[in-house]
């Protein structure tokens, strides 16, 4: 009898271990697709945000009534919804800043 109901007790595990093989498949595909979903939208996303920024650059003018060259600028927008042109230099001076910073405190 002891055999018997080590037996069962078994095959209830071997069930249950392939009910949740079986879950664990039918998430993973849903994932999968979810994840699929998610990079096509953000695909999407990023080519609109570029459309607005050649958008932006092609009707923006500096004070000489030229166009202002994307190379050389970028636009930032503030946590508080100011939206700024920059120029690349000032940025890049400032992340080189930051970064150097970080590695100091890290050492």
């Amino acid at each position: 009898v002891a055999a018997q109901n080590c037996r069962k007790r078994k095959l209830n595990a071997i069930l249950h271990l392939e009910e949740d093989v079986c879950n664990l498949q039918t998430q993973k595909e849903s994932l999968k697709k979810e994840h699929s979903q998610c990079s096509r939208s953000i695909s999407r996303m990023k080519q609109k945000l570029n459309n607005l920024y050649h958008d932006i650059f092609s009707r923006l003018r500096d004070d000489q009534g030229r166009p202002v060259n994307p190379c050389q600028y970028i636009i930032h927008c503030s946590s508080d919804g100011n939206v700024f042109i920059i120029p690349k230099h000032l940025v890049n001076s400032e992340h080189r800043q930051d970064n150097e910073k970080e590695q100091k405190q890290k050492s």
